[in-house]
């Protein structure tokens, strides 16, 4: 297993040496590498998005479920699979395309900063060639962390570090926020958000970096995907109205009956 993550590794880094060669940038190697990754999971991300728009669509009877069969968590739950069933939702629909970026998430953590005592591939690299990795100068050193960069006492040099962290933790909370859903969700986000600012301190700017453009493309995505559904569901009233009076097209007048009844 050891092996397949040291290979894991070492394919991510190739990947990135690759593109810096291509754009002489490594912040521009990480875009352009999670650009990559984001759509070849594109797919599953797709779904995940979709999922969780149904899963909210369906919120109101799966709380009227759980109020209905508080006393029986037995019915309770085969009442809520069936809900599951009938309205083709998986409850870990929106889970697995985010449990596949956490080994990228940790890879790169590694490739870029490496662990105590044992630098990350890419910081071999640097050394070895006598380089720094910066982002168009804009980030200094993409394997420096906003916390090492305010203990070294470079505060304009810090600010668009720690723009990186703020960012990290909106794109934790704003995905929550602009989906569809009741306000204790929205809420648990927030506080995730908050939790996550310490995360974001303590990691390699190029890792922020990654998890922020990776983030602005699912904000897009969801935005797009939910606005797609609205579509559907709008046509989908909008033909059976259509269909309504021509259901009805068929049938006689409720006065018809009367009025020959009249001229009879």
């Amino acid at each position: 297993m050891g092996d397949v993550w040291n290979q894991f590794q070492a394919l991510l880094f190739q990947a990135l040496l690759y593109l810096e060669g291509v754009t002489h940038d490594w912040g521009m190697a990480i875009i352009l590498l999670t650009l990559g990754i984001r759509l070849v999971l594109l797919p599953l991300t797709w779904k995940q998005t979709k999922s969780m728009a149904e899963m909210q669509k369906i919120q109101p009877q799966l709380k009227a479920v759980q109020a209905k069969y508080k006393d029986d968590k037995e019915k309770q739950q085969a009442e809520m699979l069936k809900l599951y069933s009938d309205n083709k939702v998986s409850p870990f629909g929106g889970c697995l395309p985010l449990l596949l970026q956490f080994p990228v998430l940790i890879a790169l953590y590694s490739v870029l900063g490496g662990r105590a005592g044992k630098p990350g591939l890419m910081l071999q690299y640097l050394a070895k060639h006598g380089e720094t990795g910066t982002f168009y100068h804009v980030l200094k050193d993409l394997s420096l962390t906003p916390q090492a960069v305010w203990q070294s006492g470079d505060y304009l040099s810090f600010i668009p570090y720690i723009l990186l962290v703020v960012l990290f933790a909106v794109s934790i909370w704003l995905p929550q926020a602009l989906m569809p859903g009741d306000k204790q969700q929205k809420m648990i986000g927030g506080y995730m958000a908050v939790l996550m600012l310490y995360f974001g301190w303590v990691s390699p700017a190029g890792v922020l970096l990654y998890w922020d453009v990776s983030s602005l493309w699912g904000v897009v995505q969801q935005q797009v995907t939910l606005s797609m559904n609205k579509s559907e569901e709008a046509a989908g009233n909008g033909s059976s109205s259509e269909t309504a009076p021509e259901a009805v097209a068929g049938k006689k007048p409720a006065n018809e009956g009367s009025k020959k009844k009249k001229k009879s």
